[in-house]
């Protein structure tokens, strides 16, 4: 059984992406379930892919399910539709999206088939991670909790071993800010 390995960047961001290795005989709902995995977004939103071009030009919709909004073409349904029957060119580009009122992109463009799938493997599968995904809700800035593992791993906070002007003794830095009046505040208290 032949599988193929897809790029799923997020749309503002090239350097962001996950590659998703998938059985040509599954169909697009486990794709969609195996991208909210890899960005960590939960599943209780409205989804659908549309098969696209090289130009990111939206075409046949395959939906999550049929919503109650105007269709050209009525869509495909995620659960019927083998990934295999969509795929049209070995260059074969998707574009997905997820949340209808927050409008998440994802950009999908196939870059692997392979012939024979490895029976060791459960399809599919997350085969590379590449940039800090974004958060599905919220403004949370999306460096912080990285920045939070540095420092604890670290432990960078001011007075923390390690972390004193360099060529100085401690006991010389603390003699230093009792002598600008530093400690001035807690003898006060």
């Amino acid at each position: 059984m032949a599988v193929l390995k897809f790029r799923v960047y997020v749309e503002e961001d090239n350097g962001i992406y996950r590659d998703i290795v998938i059985k040509t005989s599954q169909v697009f709902l486990e794709l969609h379930a195996c991208i909210l995995k890899a960005y960590g977004f939960d599943n209780k939103h409205q989804a659908t892919f549309y098969r696209s071009n090289e130009n990111w030009q939206r075409g046949r919709q395959i939906s999550l399910e049929k919503y109650d909004i105007p269709y050209k073409v009525e869509p495909l349904i995620m659960s019927e539709t083998q990934i295999s029957t969509e795929i049209k060119n070995t260059n074969q580009h998707f574009i997905y999206e997820y949340d209808f009122d927050k409008n998440w992109i994802f950009l999908i463009e196939l870059i692997g088939v392979n012939k024979d799938a490895d029976s060791r493997k459960e399809y599919p599968y997350i085969s590379r991670t590449e940039g800090v995904g974004p958060q599905q809700y919220g403004n949370k800035n999306i460096l912080s909790d990285q920045f939070m593992d540095i420092e604890e791993k670290y432990d960078l906070e001011k007075g923390a071993d390690g972390y004193e002007n360099e060529g100085e003794d401690p006991d010389e830095q603390q003699d230093d800010d009792q002598a600008d009046g530093s400690d001035d505040y807690a003898e006060e208290l």
